[in-house]
């Protein structure tokens, strides 16, 4: 952690934890639901509110070391978003000759995993009180 950057206020570090749980509720759901993780996270309310929460305090951890898991959090969701939209676009067409169905699942399934991964990931850093680092 950067000695420069301002302490948080301790209800943002529980903010941040609830936001981590909201999401990784979205995965559960995908996980033991009929929809799958990528599906559940994008459109679950769990998510969504997640987001919104993310976006609504974003301001009060600029230059903090939550900041970091902010900007996770909040890629996350919308290169997940991202990824499915090009795996439909991708998909769609190759469904008229059948093969776009496996594309379409594969596709889901390497975003989901991904999906599982930086929600994982990014609590677990949170716990241990470690910044990510934001390509």
């Amino acid at each position: 952690m950067n000695d420069l950057q301002r302490t948080p206020d301790p209800s943002l570090l529980t903010w941040t934890h609830v936001i981590y749980g909201l999401h990784a509720l979205s995965v559960l759901i995908g996980i033991t639901g009929p929809a799958t993780i990528v599906g559940s996270f994008i459109f679950g309310l769990p998510s969504i509110a997640a987001v919104i929460m993310n976006y609504a305090r974003r301001r009060d951890v600029a230059d903090t070391w939550l900041a970091s898991h902010f900007t996770w959090q909040i890629r996350t969701f919308w290169i997940a978003f991202i990824a499915s939209a090009l795996v439909l676009i991708i998909s769609a067409p190759l469904m008229l000759i059948l093969v776009g169905f496996a594309t379409a699942a594969i596709g889901f399934l390497i975003v989901g995993a991904w999906v599982l991964y930086r929600v994982a990931r990014g609590w677990l850093a949170l716990r241990d009180g470690r910044t990510m680092s934001v390509p």
